[in-house]
């Protein structure tokens, strides 16, 4: 389902086919709902072991990162802090992870590559972006911590449930039709930096004049 929340676009898990498809790559969004933690080692185990996630993720959100998290599964865990992971380490795995595991949408900091890029195109899904420096404040918008699978991993890569609310603001910087916004403002930046040398070029040869 997606909503017009307070001016923001709030989509919440699990997620359409329709609400997917909907975003293209610079919009802005918030979720809600359900977002599992994934990175490294989570991905490895299912596409390198072949292991089936303890989860379904299904429609829902995976989040490249490691949380901070306090407590215990007896007293209840406190979220502490979510920091996006860098994408780009994940890339080696996404394709195969996103046609196994159904996952409609990732998050996590920076780019993500040509095989990531594909997989959103055959499989309808996309990856957004959250801003960096943004980790206190996403976990903030942790409601409550609904479990965690595979802890044997360790707190950072483990699988943490999450419920949101407002999560965000995610940048979908990879959309169903393959656009890859890092890669169009990469081509943007090329093409000013080359007027920007020529213009320098000139006024300097003004100067040396």
């Amino acid at each position: 389902m997606t909503e017009l929340i307070n001016g923001r676009t709030v989509l919440t898990t699990p997620f359409s086919d329709a609400d997917i498809r909907a975003l293209h790559a610079g919009d802005v969004i918030f979720i809600n709902g359900d977002v599992i933690t994934g990175r490294d080692d989570v991905h490895i185990r299912v596409t390198g072991e072949g292991m089936d996630l303890p989860v379904e993720i299904r429609g829902k959100a995976l989040m490249h990162a490691g949380p901070i998290v306090t407590g215990s599964a007896g007293s209840g865990y406190e979220m502490i802090s979510i920091g996006p992971t860098t994408s780009m380490r994940m890339e080696r795995f996404e394709y195969d992870f996103i046609k196994k595991t159904g996952v409609r949408l990732i998050i996590g900091k920076g780019c993500m590559g040509a095989r990531t890029a594909e997989a959103c195109s055959e499989f309808g899904a996309v990856h957004c972006v959250l801003p960096a420096g943004n980790a206190v404040v996403a976990a903030l918008c942790a409601e409550k911590i609904t479990g965690v699978e595979w802890l044997d991993l360790g707190m950072p890569e483990a699988l943490w449930n999450i419920r949101v609310k407002e999560l965000g603001p995610l940048i979908v910087s990879i959309d169903t039709n393959g656009k890859n916004l890092f890669d169009e403002k990469k081509k943007d930046y090329a093409v000013r930096k080359e007027d920007q040398l020529q213009k320098i070029s000139k006024q300097m040869g003004s100067i040396l004049e």
